[in-house]
């Protein structure tokens, strides 16, 4: 079945109470295997195929998963990034990671972002299933074969960071909010600027400043930080 194919699913016989997947792994043949081992699930309505970070999030805004499967090593998008595009936009859906291995700082950094959790690629079949329900069910999961050690710094790096970027924002002021938020709402300097009743180049100097309360780069690095603690 191809990527149409399995799209089209979403749209015939669902069931109200059945769990609609989207699996986005860059490897055809494992991706394909997965959907087949997903579909003799009764209570899997539909799956959906996608192959890198740009069409999982389009299809991800067309057909409103339950459970975005996202592929740590996907191409052409940065997991984190993804993962916090599908949790601002559409909340109902859970993002699920699929990594190699457990110690990668990608992992925390999604689940930073907004994961429920993730499950190895070599973890067992009934596993892969259990965690895909308790997912759908709203629940974080961590994979079974995860070390003790990284079980301890997922959940504390999350709250960590939480709370450096909470500092972070409390040093800006109200204006400087204001202007990071409409950012963070897609807007341009001049769209900004419009709505503010302010000069483009005021716009741009307000976030110069907040690119350095925040210490990051640039817009992106800032949205990032905005975006993970509201």
């Amino acid at each position: 079945m191809n990527m149409r194919n399995a799209a089209h699913r979403f749209d015939r016989g669902i069931q109200p109470k059945s769990i609609r997947l989207l699996i986005v792994e860059a490897q055809r043949l494992f991706r394909q295997s997965l959907r087949l081992l997903l579909e003799r699930e009764r209570d899997i309505a539909a799956v959906v195929e996608a192959m890198d970070g740009r069409e999982a999030y389009r299809l991800a805004i067309e057909h409103k998963p339950d459970v975005a499967l996202l592929d740590v090593d996907m191409p052409d998008l940065d997991i984190e990034w993804v993962t916090k595009l599908v949790r601002k936009h559409l909340p109902n859906t859970r993002v699920l990671l699929l990594a190699r291995y457990d110690e990668d700082h990608r992992i925390v950094a999604a689940m930073q972002a907004g994961a429920f959790g993730y499950i190895l690629k070599d973890s067992d079949c009934t596993d892969f299933l259990r965690i895909i329900r308790t997912t759908a069910r709203g629940e974080h999961v961590l994979s079974p074969a995860m070390s003790e050690q990284f079980a301890r710094t997922v959940p504390g790096a999350v709250r960590h960071t939480h709370e450096n970027n909470n500092t972070l924002l409390s040093s800006l002021t109200d204006r400087e909010r204001e202007i990071l938020a409409c950012a963070c709402a897609g807007r341009s300097n001049k769209e900004i600027a419009d709505q503010l009743c302010l000069s483009v180049d005021t716009v741009k100097t307000h976030l110069h400043h907040v690119y350095q309360k925040l210490s990051v780069d640039g817009r992106v690095e800032a949205i990032l930080t905005y975006l993970k603690v509201h």
